[in-house]
């Protein structure tokens, strides 16, 4: 008796090691990799939105002339600040296009108060300007490798579901699994992109 329970046992545990090694846990671990990645970029762009209204006030105290430029960076954050993120953007590429090209579009004006900064002496040397300058570069940084990480864990994730074992995984245990969106080039803002000048020279 006591015999036969050890062999069930050892089964069980056998079949549990087979089933580890042949990949059945990838599809959930690389699953939620990437949405730990996609939490990430959220909380560094909502890092620059807060920082925005500071340094929109303090290039506004020297560059009052430049008001459009001002003006584009304000309604770019509202529109930032105002979207509606579902909880299923990240398989829904209309939501996913939406968000990407609203941080885009404040992206683009951002550079832009930037390139104009480079025009006002006084400005440049403003302690108040020079401090939110480097936390705006900083964080520019950290959205970078935010997205750098998001974009390997959906690559993962992605392929995993469309190669062996992990497409069999997916159809048998997995049903609901599907390909996440991911970050595309933003081609219109490379050609476009303004040049920006950080740091005190």
């Amino acid at each position: 008796m006591r015999q036969s329970w050890l062999r069930s046992f050892l089964v069980i545990v056998g079949f549990s090691l087979l089933l580890t090694g042949c990949g059945v846990n990838a599809i959930p671990t690389l699953d939620e990799q990437a949405k730990a990645s996609w939490s990430q970029v959220l909380n560094q762009y909502k890092r620059r939105a807060d920082l925005i209204p500071n340094l929109v006030e303090v290039v506004k105290g020297y560059a009052t002339h430049e008001r459009e430029t001002l003006t584009a960076v304000t309604e770019a954050r509202a529109k930032v600040s105002q979207i509606n993120i579902p909880k299923d953007i990240l398989t829904n590429p209309q939501a996913f296009q939406a968000f990407q090209q609203s941080q885009g579009a404040l992206t683009q004006a951002l550079s832009r108060l930037m390139v104009v900064s480079e025009r006002y002496p006084d400005l440049k040397a403003s302690e108040n300007f020079l401090a939110l300058q480097a936390q705006l570069e900083g964080t520019e940084n950290r959205i970078s490798v935010a997205r750098r990480d998001y974009i390997q864990a959906v690559q993962a994730y992605n392929t995993e579901l469309r190669t062996f074992p992990g497409r069999i995984w997916a159809m048998i245990l997995y049903s609901d699994a599907v390909p996440l969106q991911n970050f595309t080039v933003d081609q219109e803002g490379i050609e476009n992109a303004p040049v920006i000048k950080m740091g005190n020279g």
